[in-house]
């Protein structure tokens, strides 16, 4: 992804905020990388302006804080229980 496309996406998009450190440095953190991956999609996969990934993106933030901490537990430990049976299996 080119930097001025980063940027811009900084400016439009409000969930986009990377660590900044000294000499204004940006540092993307993971769940700012999963961020850019959906506004990505959503732009040039699915076809969204950039107010309709806008949109979708806050349709998303708020879904996900509608499920709780028990959804998001019980979502998280199956998702554990699926990757070491992988684990396992690749041992084997």
């Amino acid at each position: 992804m080119k930097s001025h496309v980063l940027r811009y996406w900084e400016q439009e998009f409000s969930q986009l905020k990377p660590l900044k450190r000294r000499g204004n440095r940006r540092y993307y953190q993971q769940h700012d990388i999963q961020i850019v991956r959906d506004i990505r999609h959503l732009l040039y996969s699915e076809g969204f302006t950039i107010q309709g990934a806008r949109q979708q993106l806050d349709g998303k933030g708020r879904a996900l804080a509608t499920l709780g901490e028990g959804a998001a537990a019980d979502s998280l430990a199956a998702v554990r229980e699926e990757l070491e049976s992988i684990v396992l299996s690749l041992a084997h």
